[in-house]
């Protein structure tokens, strides 16, 4: 009896022992689909919810205050992250996607070996140890290459020319890093291609080393999991769960209206600023469900979801 319970015990060990070996270097597919349940709609090949395109395109329109407040809101107070610096610093710039998060680490010799031991079972490019590249290839159209490394300055930079241009090249999209960035002058010469960053050091990457990629990560304040939708504008990033960003695209789109009704109602000296900018009354709200039945302009949503932010409206 106890020699069998010792020869479990020790099977047990040993195929513990080969799955820390076989840990893969992304996220499985059944892990990401587990960590985003609560989305319901399609995926891509990697588990990753897959917001569609025509939301993503509507998103930009969405300011970071409204897509706060809203995601505070409904409980998520860990999805902001500021204080950036861009290659392309416009008053206009804007970036949305899906993310793919990648965790780095400081070097260790001994995980590097690890890691790259399990790149090369993985077919991936090992003979330079350049674990920086390997999120790179995994990248499709439309996602946002997010990164954490821990703002590290010298010698941990992540993204430099050759790889942004990779990044773009995938993507169409940029870089969103919680850590420094190297070439600057020509990251600036790649038209389209914008990184929001902590900051610029001309050291490339040697005492850093790609852990996992699409896993949870940290991006200052804020927690991203793989296929959260990416909204950032000047000096602010929001990362939004996927279930949620129908929600947030159609609660700003039907706060454009109602500010549209207000202005209107106040310059035709129908309603003052005072009444506009408090709780309405009935009438009010009769008034503006009139209104924006008879909209003149481009209504963003259908007629089926205008109805039902109707019935929900609560001012």
């Amino acid at each position: 009896m106890a020699r069998r319970l010792l020869i479990a015990i020790l099977a047990l060990l040993f195929g513990a022992a080969l799955n820390v070996r076989a840990q893969a270097i992304a996220g499985s597919p059944e892990y990401i689909m587990a960590l985003t349940a609560e989305w319901k709609g399609e995926r891509f090949p990697d588990g990753r919810p897959k917001v569609p395109d025509d939301l993503l395109d509507r998103l930009k329109n969405v300011t970071i205050e409204e897509c706060w407040a809203e995601l505070m809101k409904l409980g998520y107070q860990n999805q902001y992250e500021g204080d950036w610096m861009l290659v392309h610093e416009t008053e206009d710039a804007v970036m949305v996607g899906r993310a793919v998060t990648a965790q780095f680490m400081p070097m260790r010799p001994d995980l590097e070996n690890e890691i790259i031991e399990q790149g090369k079972k993985e077919g991936r490019m090992w003979e330079q140890k350049r674990t920086v590249s390997w999120v790179i290839n995994s990248l499709v159209p439309r996602d946002v290459y997010v990164a954490d490394t821990y703002n590290k300055e010298f010698l941990g930079t992540v993204i430099g020319s050759n790889l942004g241009k990779g990044v773009f090249e995938q993507t169409g999209n940029g870089v969103i890093t919680y850590g420094h960035i190297r070439d600057l002058e020509r990251l600036r010469r790649i038209p389209g291609f914008n990184a929001w960053c902590k900051g610029y050091d001309p050291s490339y990457m040697r005492q850093t080393i790609l852990t996992n990629y699409n896993v949870p990560i940290r991006i200052g304040h804020a927690t991203v999991l793989p296929g959260d939708a990416v909204l950032a504008k000047p000096g602010a990033v929001l990362f939004i769960p996927p279930h949620l960003v129908e929600h947030v695209v159609l609660t700003s789109e039907f706060t454009k209206l109602t500010d549209e009704f207000g202005e209107e109602m106040i310059s035709n000296h129908i309603y003052t600023a005072g009444q506009i900018d408090s709780a309405w009354s009935d009438e009010m709200n009769k008034r503006f469900a009139v209104w924006v039945r008879n909209y003149h302009g481009k209504m963003p949503m259908t007629k089926e979801q205008l109805e039902a932010c109707l019935k929900e409206r609560n001012f």
